[in-house]
This record gives structure tokens, sequence and C-alpha cells, in this order.
């Protein structure tokens, strides 16, 4: 049986309508900060902005714990369930 985390995750890719960019930086922030924790990487170059996008969205949430990170992941997926839909 799959945890409420992994339920969320799954379910973020069946959404009928693609969030928002913020929506997507939040989601990868907090994804990235539940199964990995603080930022380890090096900022991406000038050009990359799409990468620097995500970067900062993870890096703004340092400090944060794993525990926090999941269960903010998990509702924000509810929130997007309930605005787009499930397919």
């Amino acid at each position: 049986m799959s945890t409420p985390f992994e339920k969320a995750a799954a379910e973020i890719k069946e959404l009928k309508q693609t969030p928002n960019s913020d929506e997507l930086l939040k989601l990868y922030g907090l994804f990235k900060q539940a199964t990995v924790g603080d930022n380890n990487t090096e900022k991406p170059g000038l050009l990359d902005m799409k990468g620097k996008y995500k970067w900062n969205a993870w890096e703004e949430l340092k400090g944060k714990s794993k525990e926090d990170a999941t269960n903010e992941y998990v509702a924000f997926a509810e929130e997007l369930k309930g605005k787009y839909g499930l397919k």
C-alpha cells in the first residue's frame, strides 16, 4: 500500500489540467525537500532560466524538515485536485 505522499505524487500526474508555473514550482520544491532534504546542488548558470526557477523553489525551503515538506506536499496536491480535478 502506498503512503499518502506517494499517492499524492501519482495523482498530480492525473490532473485534468496542468497547474500553472507557480504551482508547479511549489510542487517541485516541496517534492525535493521531502525526498532529498535541503538543496545541496550548485545554482544553475544565467542562461538556464528553468533550472534557476526550480533551484530557487527548492532553496527557499531550506531548513524545512522532510516531514513538514511531505505534509505540505500532500495538502497542496489535495488543493490542486480540488481546483483541477482528476482525469
